[in-house]
């Protein structure tokens, strides 16, 4: 009936918004690297992720409204990304937007030619994987926690987290190191 087929359909977008989410709750960065077209769940991919890097090939688009389907829950990271009359545009009509467009829009943090994208995704990644993990984990935690708050309630938080990164190891060489003039050793990575 009505209700078994709702629970399917209810089970199955579950499961893609707790991989979305579960995004954000990773200690490490997500980098999104795009090649091609991504659509729908694509583009809320690539919207959820930490980071994205595209190919000057890449588009995007929201196009479930052409079928009948408003793409709802892509919508979620879609609007946090890129705002709410991009979103909207991108929702209501079903066009794409090329990569350049992601780019300025802030769906993307950068646009490479096709043949260095997988090159430049790696560098991205290496360059933030040599920064503690731990430290990386924390500013993580905190973005995503102080995002929807209140400017002075994330202030105040802000305030709690980096006083107590003040006191692990990681914080603690990174200045001596920097004060020393060497390359710091992380413990936690």
């Amino acid at each position: 009936g009505e209700d078994k087929g709702i629970n399917q359909f209810r089970k199955i977008f579950t499961v893609c918004t707790e991989m979305m989410l579960l995004f954000h709750k990773i200690p490490q960065p997500v980098i999104a690297q795009v090649h091609g077209i991504a659509t729908a769940a694509g583009c809320q991919l690539v919207a959820a992720c930490d980071m994205a890097i595209a190919s000057d090939e890449a588009r995007f688009a929201t196009p479930g409204v052409k079928i009948g389907l408003f793409c709802t829950t892509p919508m979620v990271p879609l609007v946090r990304a890129i705002g709410r009359k991009r979103a909207m545009k991108m929702l209501l009509t079903g066009e794409f937007i090329t990569a350049d467009e992601a780019e300025r829009f802030g769906l993307v943090n950068e646009v490479v030619p096709a043949e260095k994208l997988e090159k430049r995704t790696r560098e991205f990644a290496s360059e933030i994987a040599a920064y503690s993990g731990w430290t990386v984990g924390i500013g993580k935690e905190a973005f995503y926690n102080q995002i929807d708050m209140e400017e002075k309630e994330a202030y105040f938080y802000a305030k709690e987290v980096i006083a107590s990164n003040c006191l692990t190891y990681d914080a603690q060489e990174g200045m001596r190191a920097f004060l020393e003039k060497r390359k710091a050793v992380w413990k936690n990575n």
